[in-house]
């Protein structure tokens, strides 16, 4: 090819969107706020990746919409829906079945089609156990975790702890919430053989001391000026601080259990490997990882 040819032509987005047409299959990511999701980078770099004919984008669907949006994806013929705050238990209801996981949680984070029927899928347990493990290079077996927030990734997160052996503590603002998550998770470890009094049980913000792995599940983080969800002075060194967050990539959570001398996972790890599964789900292929983990770079840097 020449250089005149190669300037001329197309590549990257403008690439996949000249290919798009009436056999295009659309997937995409729902939420309250959803403009700073890194999931349509993460897809399309995917699809592009495997020369698939699909795209991936992101419907701004405001609060209390969720059950509207899985039957926008019967009239519509989306393919696959990812979901995030706050309408991951909205979903879970509208849809026509569930997978254990996402039963047992009462939370879907994705949807996918089995023929004229709206599965409701959950892959933010795993995906948060490859980034704890993979990145922070641990298992959760026998190690104490205090996990604050009690909505559909908290529960993910919780019950997937307790389901490897780890005791778990949660805090929330809601008791009532915080004691049907913990609940989720005792009955999650006594299926792994753990002491369901062991297991999981509900506390206070004073648990993150004695914690070897803390993580915030709330949007406390998002917003400048937010609130941390507890003192740092409860930090200290060696414990793993991980914030589901992803955007901004340091919370001040984070920046704080740094200077404790902490190690910290920032949430795109969970993101990417619970959006593998969606993708498989999704296509029948594996995900290319490290494609999408240098497309979620490249938004994150520009």
């Amino acid at each position: 090819m020449s250089d005149e040819e190669a300037h001329r032509r197309p590549s990257g987005r403008a690439e996949l969107m000249l290919r798009l047409n009436g056999r295009t299959k659309v997937a995409g990511v729902i939420g309250d706020p959803v403009q700073h999701s890194l999931s349509p980078a993460l897809h399309n770099a995917a699809f592009e990746h495997l020369g698939l004919d699909w795209v991936y984008t992101a419907f701004a669907v405001p609060a209390g919409q969720g059950a509207g949006a899985v039957a926008a994806m019967r009239v519509l013929g989306i393919e696959g829906l990812s979901v995030t705050m706050p309408h991951k238990d909205d979903v879970a209801a509208a849809c026509d079945e569930l997978s254990p996981a996402a039963a047992l949680l009462g939370a879907a984070n994705c949807v996918r089609r089995n023929g004229d029927r709206l599965i409701g899928e959950n892959t933010d347990g795993d995906g948060f156990l490859a980034s704890l493990r993979i990145q922070a290079g641990v298992e959760p077996a026998g190690m104490h975790a205090v996990v604050f927030g009690a909505g559909g990734a908290a529960r993910a997160v919780i019950v997937a702890l307790a389901s490897q052996g780890a005791s778990v503590t949660v805090v929330n603002r809601s008791a009532d919430a915080a004691v049907r998550a913990a609940a989720l998770g005792a009955a999650a470890g006594a299926t792994a053989g753990i002491a369901a009094s062991s297991a999981a049980m509900v506390g206070g913000p004073r648990a993150v001391r004695d914690a070897d792995l803390v993580v915030n599940a709330t949007p406390l983080g998002m917003s400048e000026g937010d609130l941390l969800p507890f003192d740092p002075a409860l930090l200290r060194s060696r414990q793993i601080v991980a914030d589901l967050i992803y955007r901004p990539e340091r919370t001040p959570l984070l920046e704080a259990a740094a200077a404790a001398g902490a190690l910290t996972l920032n949430g795109v790890g969970m993101l990417l490997y619970q959006a593998a599964g969606q993708f498989k789900m999704w296509t029948g292929r594996d995900a290319p990882i490290d494609v999408m983990a240098a497309a979620v770079g490249l938004e994150l840097a520009g």
